[in-house]
């Protein structure tokens, strides 16, 4: 097969062309024939070496869709030739094969469910408390009945969402428009679109739900409001019960595309972003704030959280130096700092990895969240779409172009 690989670390450049040996499911999972992939920062990360040093021949690439070319062992309810999207915690998705957990891997429209092998018992979180809406272990985009929430303002709206057809925390008629201003309600997701959304949904859904603990009637701040994860979290944080969603970008352009890509209220410019926010908020600051930048912006969203805000870290985009924060402020303010890391929930608690994915593509495909693919590259020029993301300069989602014998629709 080729792939688009790296056998030592360092910048774009290190990316090649190869031919490898096509891949085999083992156990529990689903070989894939790739026909996009999408380009995410933790792929710069992995070329970086941030993940360790590669062993030979490496193909970074953590999400992707296509076409089930194979199963492994325990693996029933799906079909060779299925159009799915999957996470790949692994990595493999810039190659024309790539193998995926099934507990990761998602069906497109028209596909059934992915049964999952005997065994799998990945926790889905505490017990005894719901978490995001979550859905059966193993249904194929199923809507789920309810969202409970919690409010962090006695005054604010009690905790609890209506069921919908929806999905979790929207009123019926909350999907009649996306935030560009049509009224396009898709069956379900493209192979070209699917090809970055399950990682990017996945996080965006996880970060909110899992990590920020969203409530009806929060009010949401997202750094890096331009991007991937960026986009999808600001029309989740809506369908989720917010409010009010507002974000940051470091250029004008970014904030009108975001403005008019993903409906926020107002998009500010990160340079000086607490006194914007304070002033729009009339001094009250926002009860989520989610981070993916760190360094100063980091530090600084501390000073936006209102009473019993949270701030959810869940990236380190621009390469600061780890943080050394005082207990105290946060104590003394009312503060909560919290993290989400999706490879490290995939190891230790899968089921609720899998319960993320489903409810946001099941958003997703309705048309309450819509991922807006900006760039596409050939597998071939992986290079310079890791130096689009490396420099700043994208908007939205990118993805490859893997088999291009495949049509984009399901």
């Amino acid at each position: 097969m080729r792939a688009s690989a790296f056998k030592v670390t360092g910048g774009p450049e290190v990316l090649r062309l190869v031919d490898l040996p096509d891949p085999e499911p083992g156990p529990g999972e689903i070989l894939i024939r790739v026909a996009y992939a999408g380009v995410n920062y933790g792929e710069i990360q992995h070329r970086l070496g941030d993940f360790g040093e590669p062993d030979g021949e490496t193909v970074t690439g953590l999400e992707a869709s296509g076409r089930v070319a194979a199963l492994g062992e325990g693996v029933t309810g799906v079909s060779i030739g299925d159009p799915v999207t999957a996470y790949l915690p692994d990595g493999g998705g810039y190659a024309e094969y790539a193998v995926a957990p099934a507990a990761f891997t998602f069906p497109l429209a028209g596909a059934p469910a992915v049964r999952l092998p005997d065994g799998f018992d990945g926790r889905a979180g505490d017990s005894d408390r719901p978490q995001g809406g979550f859905a059966p272990v193993a249904s194929a985009l199923p809507l789920p009945d309810g969202f409970e929430g919690r409010t962090s303002d006695s005054d604010r709206r009690p905790a609890g969402f209506a069921p919908s057809t929806g999905g979790p925390g929207l009123a019926p008629s909350a999907v009649d428009r996306l935030p560009d201003g049509s009224d396009r309600r898709p069956d379900g997701l493209d192979l070209r679109t699917a090809g970055g959304a399950a990682l990017v949904l996945t996080t965006a859904y996880g970060v909110l739900a899992g990590a920020a603990r969203i409530a009806p009637g929060d009010t949401v701040l997202v750094h890096a409001a331009a991007g991937g994860v960026g986009g999808a979290a600001a029309q989740l944080a809506r369908a989720l019960g917010a409010t009010e969603v507002y974000g940051t970008v470091g250029t004008p352009e970014k904030a009108e595309y975001a403005r008019r890509s993903f409906g926020y209220d107002e998009v500010f410019a990160r340079e000086g972003f607490p006194e914007a926010v304070l002033a729009a908020t009339s001094g009250r600051g926002v009860d989520i704030v989610l981070d993916p930048v760190g360094g100063p912006t980091r530090l600084a969203s501390f000073e936006v959280l209102a009473p019993f805000g949270r701030l959810a870290v869940y990236g380190e985009a621009a390469r600061h130096p780890d943080l050394q924060l005082p207990v105290l402020p946060i104590w003394k303010n009312n503060r909560t700092l919290t993290g989400y890391n999706i490879g490290d929930l995939a190891r230790r608690a899968p089921a609720t990895v899998r319960a993320h994915g489903l409810s946001a593509l099941a958003l997703a495909a309705s048309g309450a969240v819509r991922i807006d693919v900006t760039e596409e590259y050939a597998l071939a020029d992986a290079a310079e779409a890791h130096r689009l993301l490396g420099e700043g300069r994208n908007r939205g989602k990118v993805v490859l172009a893997v088999d291009q014998t495949s049509p984009s629709g399901v």
